[in-house]
C-alpha cells in the first residue's frame, strides 16, 4: 500500500495526536520507481512523542548501532539517526516542527513538514519528496514511517 493512498480514519486534532508513539517501521520511497528501502535496517527503533503544551521530540536509531572506537565510527553514527525536537503545530493532515534543537545542526531553526495519518492506534508519516544527501543518486524520494500509539 502505498502511503499516498492512505487517507485519516478519523478527524486529526491536536488531542488524537497527543502522546507517545513508538516507531514500527521506517521506509524511503523512491519517486521515480515506487521502490522502497529500508535505510535503518528491518527493525529501527524510535518514538516520536507529541504534548498537549506543543511539543516535539522525535527520535530514530537503526538497527544494530554499536558503541564506537574512534573518530571515524563516531562520525559513522550520526547517520544512523534522525533526533529534532521544537514546538509543533497541526494545520490539516501535516504538522510543522519549529526545530530548536536537532542532530543536524542544518535542522535548527528551520520548519520540518511531516504528512501523516491517524487509524486508531497505527499513525502513518510521511515527508515531502526531497533530494536526500544520504542518497542523491536516487533522485527525489520520501520516508514513510509508521508508529503504534503506546498505552
Amino acid at each position: 500500500m502505498s502511503v499516498s493512498s492512505v487517507q485519516p480514519a478519523q478527524a486529526i486534532s491536536s488531542t488524537s495526536v497527543h502522546g507517545v508513539w513508538q516507531l514500527l517501521s521506517y521506509d524511503v520511497e523512491e519517486k521515480a520507481n515506487g521502490n522502497t528501502f529500508a535505510p535503518m535496517g528491518k527493525k529501527p527503533s524510535g518514538y516520536v512523542i507529541f504534548t498537549a503544551e506543543g511539543r516535539l521530540s522525535f527520535m530514530l536509531s537503526a538497527e544494530g548501532r554499536q558503541p564506537s572506537s574512534n573518530a571515524e565510527e563516531r562520525s559513522a553514527l550520526l547517520t544512523s539517526m534522525i533526533a529534532y525536537t521544537g514546538t509543533y503545530r497541526l494545520e490539516g493532515d501535516r504538522w510543522i516542527t519549529q526545530v530548536d534543537v536537532a542532530w543536524n545542526p542544518e535542522w535548527v531553526g528551520t520548519e520540518q513538514t511531516r504528512f501523516f495519518a491517524i487509524d486508531g492506534d497505527l499513525l502513518t508519516v510521511h515527508t515531502p519528496w526531497r533530494v536526500m544527501p544520504n542518497w542523491p543518486e536516487k533522485g527525489l524520494t520520501r520516508s514513510i514511517v509508521r508508529f503504534q500509539r503506546c498505552r
